[in-house]
């Protein structure tokens, strides 16, 4: 059966959650068009993008579905499970086979992702670089949460024979998780207290379309912007810091 041809149009910014659908498209050698929805201008709260995602949040895509309509896709989990069932179901570069052991496995870990470390690495980001009080038990909270799960991980991987959280190869349970432990260190984490999990990133980040990936919609500065000053670090968390607070008010008063 011949595969289906792509219409995707990813809707996306230099995010943790934003990069990993783009990876995903890399590694699937997919066609795309990319809209780059600059967060920061409250693009992703314009009436046209919320038919898209109600939510108000990115990643996003369209497609071409099987009837000639357009399908809306959203939450990074389900964009994945679209993109494996319908454009990786025979090849399965990035998934497995449905039913088999290792699709499930890869389920575990990538609901482990969008239930567990997501929620609790964004909090962590939050309340250390951009809450206007630097309040220490949420800081302590977030920051300790992130390290349990980081744990996890490096537990789990220090037991893989392939390298890859699930099975013999890349999936989308690896790059569900990669995008935010490159963002470690923003969350106040020290990814090096954690060798395996260090080891493993590397080891995704050196495969040509997870960097090409990691790059959409602009390249990717995180680590370098890190590795500065924590004064340049500062300053680029209170210039974003603003329309973060704005956003939270508004979504108040509605």
């Amino acid at each position: 059966m011949s595969q289906k041809q792509s219409n995707i149009t990813l809707y996306t910014d230099s995010t943790p959650n934003g990069i990993k659908i783009s990876m995903a498209l890399e590694e699937l050698g997919l066609p795309y068009r990319v809209e780059h929805i600059n967060i920061s201008t409250n693009k992703q709260k314009e009436p046209w993008f919320l038919e898209i995602n109600p939510n108000g949040r990115i990643p996003a895509i369209t497609d071409t579905f099987e009837d000639g309509n357009t399908i809306r896709l959203f939450e990074s989990g389900s964009i994945f499970q679209y993109l494996a069932e319908t454009y990786d179901s025979e090849s399965h570069k990035i998934s497995f086979p449905a039913g088999s052991r290792e699709y499930y496995e890869c389920n575990n870990w990538l609901w482990f992702q969008n239930a567990g470390l997501g929620p609790m690495q964004g909090q962590a980001n939050h309340f250390f670089r951009y809450a206007p009080e630097k309040i220490k038990y949420g800081i302590d909270r977030y920051q300790n949460e992130t390290r349990r799960l980081y744990k996890v991980l490096d537990t789990h991987l220090a037991s893989s024979k392939s390298g890859f959280l699930v099975g013999d190869h890349i999936s989308i349970a690896d790059i569900s998780t990669v995008g935010w432990v490159m963002w470690a260190g923003w969350a106040g984490v020290d990814v090096s207290e954690f060798p395996t999990l260090q080891k493993w990133e590397q080891m995704l980040m050196a495969r040509p379309a997870m960097k090409k990936g990691g790059d959409v919609p602009k390249p990717l500065k995180i680590k370098e912007m890190l590795a500065k000053s924590p004064e340049e670090a500062d300053k680029y968390a209170k210039m974003h810091s603003g329309w973060i607070m704005k956003g939270m008010g508004d979504d108040a008063q509605k």
